[in-house]
């Protein structure tokens, strides 16, 4: 049965991730699904495992005016403004692993009605002309699967140059110098005379023709949420524990940071930050390093699901990683 779309007509970050959240984890079993599409005013997006001082000047996207937002869908920072335009998939799903395509080709179709070639590039990115145009992410939980993203249609490139800030091993993967040279708006590419409400009539028709109604108290839902959750600092902005020992890694499907701190020869605190995706969240792994010994943590780590702590891994790989970083037994 075809997905039922909703447009949410607010521009206001916070308020436009609650929403999504509040439906998401209100889909009763059996729907069909949803297909959103929503525009905030200028914000910057954090991915949820992210350290939003590696990725974020912080200070300038302050100068500016424009809000730091966590989401809960892993994956990298991005900046939104009116001229981005975001677009989520709410539906049931109890399998595993990446699950971008059933989004992402169809949005590929729309922007070919309207003149882009667009195509599927990496994990999650569409590419027109060898240009980053869309980025998405995903999460699921409790049987349910959300899968978002970005189209940058005219959106301010300029200003994702100067308030993104990734690690530079990050920028040169992709063989680029800098974030502001990899990335192109879609209104670069589509047929003369298009217009924004012309490429979202076309996702619309390609994705979820049939409109959804509004649940009754989605608003109220909505704004409870943003303002306990999605306007919090302490959710958005995450502060860390302190670290004697960091170590990253960039693997295939994303980044991944160990900050550990020790005390008599235990892990007295561990954070996992990163841009890779996740099922299950990192919390778990987390609680297993928390006071382990040094020399235990290859026991520790047993029985872990890492296929789902981090989507797209080898498990072998990934356990031997925190292993080595901890300065465990091996």
């Amino acid at each position: 049965m075809p997905l039922r779309h909703l447009v949410l007509p607010l521009r206001d970050a916070a308020r436009n991730l609650a929403a999504e959240e509040a439906l998401f984890r209100t889909l009763a079993p059996g729907h069909p699904g949803l297909f959103l599409l929503w525009r905030n005013e200028p914000a910057v997006i954090v991915g949820r495992h992210q350290c939003v001082p590696d990725e974020v000047g912080t200070a300038r996207a302050a100068a500016e005016g424009v809000p730091v937002v966590r989401r809960i869908t892993g994956g990298g920072a991005v900046c939104h403004d009116a001229g981005t335009l975001c677009f989520s998939r709410i539906a049931n799903d109890a399998g595993m692993g990446p699950a971008f395509a059933p989004l992402l080709v169809p949005v590929t179709q729309a922007l070919a009605d309207v003149g882009v070639a667009a195509r599927l590039t990496g994990r999650n990115d569409l590419e027109a002309e060898g240009r980053k145009i869309s980025g998405s992410a995903q999460f699921r939980s409790g049987g349910r699967l959300l899968v978002h993203g970005t189209l940058l249609i005219n959106a301010d490139l300029s200003r994702l140059g100067r308030l993104l800030t990734p690690p530079t091993e990050k920028r040169h993967s992709h063989g680029v110098a800098s974030v502001r040279g990899r990335v192109a708006n879609v209104a670069e590419f589509w047929a003369a005379g298009t217009t924004m409400a012309d490429l979202e009539a076309a996702l619309l028709a390609r994705c979820a023709p049939e409109a959804a109604e509004k649940p009754a108290g989605l608003d109220v839902m909505a704004e409870l949420l943003a303002q306990r959750k999605y306007r919090n600092p302490e959710w958005n902005l995450g502060a860390l524990p302190p670290a004697a020992r960091s170590v990253a890694r960039r693997f295939p499907w994303g980044t991944v940071e160990l900050r550990l701190e020790f005390r008599d020869g235990r892990i007295r605190s561990a954070r996992v930050t990163g841009d890779f995706f996740s099922d299950d969240g990192v919390e778990t792994l987390e609680q297993r390093l928390e006071g382990c010994p040094a020399g235990a943590v290859r026991t520790a780590l047993e029985n872990l699901s890492w296929e789902r702590l981090f989507l797209g891994c080898e498990p072998g790989t990934m356990r031997e990683f925190f292993i080595s970083a901890v300065g465990g037994d091996t």
